[in-house]
């Protein structure tokens, strides 16, 4: 009987850790909390914090009924920021939108304003104190297929990888579906990898899967993801990990810390805070969630 009791002991033990290790993966981040953009008082959408931690950029409502622009603001602390303007060198009448910034400084971003003779949306140009300038293509990293966008991408710390979503925008409004992919920079352009839809098999399914945020070591993947069909769809905000470089990710968990009309994580380098914006009383807002 001591024996059975013994294994039976083990066994919920291995229970317990298997279930704790499921609810950390999904749940360790928490405190959601708004950030104040000081001076800033419309829309603010698709944050991106820079890995120094000195800039917030991001673009105000993604919206026909809005010029959607790039914005960006400076740290006074973790949950507020000054607001410093548009950024300049780089906006146009066509939607400018989801920056990100390197370690170099170069900043990348969303703009369908040559879609139509490149199949391009993914610019690049050097970032400097609110100063784009340089602005060109990235190029490589369209799919080449009409009406397909890709409309979310952030590029990595060290600037060789960038992590994009293709929608299929082809019968007009929002996309009908959306996958996430992976590319890797060679000399002046990217190249989608070989094995990128291996690397992301768990992640990509028949929901909408869209705004990657890497870690800095490239093995934790957050997104969003939007389930369910018309006014049923629900987004929520999901954290994949992975144990080396070479493997494909894991199957994504859920952050319930983080709920309601939200969207487009950003992981911060400090790899704590995950900020990220969603709507409330009718205002897109720019929120963070921290772990230990």
């Amino acid at each position: 009987m001591e024996g059975y009791r013994t294994g039976a002991r083990a066994a919920v033990a291995l229970l317990a850790l298997a279930v704790t290790t499921a609810a950390g993966a999904a749940g360790d981040f928490g405190d959601p909390k708004a950030v104040e953009i000081v001076g800033y008082q419309g829309h603010a959408m698709e944050p991106f914090i820079s890995r120094d931690g000195r800039y917030l950029l991001f673009n105000n409502l993604n919206d026909p009924s809005e010029n959607t622009d790039l914005h960006w603001a400076e740290r006074l602390n973790d949950l507020s920021f000054r607001y410093r303007g548009r950024i300049e060198g780089v906006n146009t009448s066509a939607l400018e939108g989801v920056p990100s910034l390197d370690n170099e400084g170069n900043l990348y971003f969303i703009s369908p304003r040559s879609y139509k003779d490149t199949l391009s949306s993914v610019y690049r140009s050097k970032f400097n104190d609110g100063r784009a300038t340089g602005v060109e293509l990235a190029k490589g990293l369209s799919s080449g297929r009409p009406g397909i966008v890709t409309f979310d991408a952030e590029i990595s710390p060290d600037g060789q990888y960038l992590y994009g979503a293709d929608g299929d925008f082809s019968g007009g409004g929002g996309p009908k579906s959306a996958d996430i992919f992976v590319a890797r920079r060679v000399a002046d352009h990217f190249e989608r990898l070989p094995d990128s839809t291996a690397i992301l098999a768990r992640i990509n399914t028949s929901a909408l899967e869209y705004a990657p945020s890497v870690s800095p070591d490239g093995l934790e993947l957050f997104f969003t993801r939007v389930s369910g069909i018309l006014l049923w769809r629900k987004p929520t905000i999901e954290h994949a990990t992975r144990k080396s470089i070479a493997q494909p990710f894991g199957p994504s968990h859920t952050i319930d810390a983080i709920a309601g009309l939200v969207e487009a994580p950003s992981l911060a380098g400090d790899d704590k805070s995950l900020y990220y914006h969603g709507k409330v009383d009718g205002l897109f807002r720019i929120y963070r969630v921290t772990r230990p």
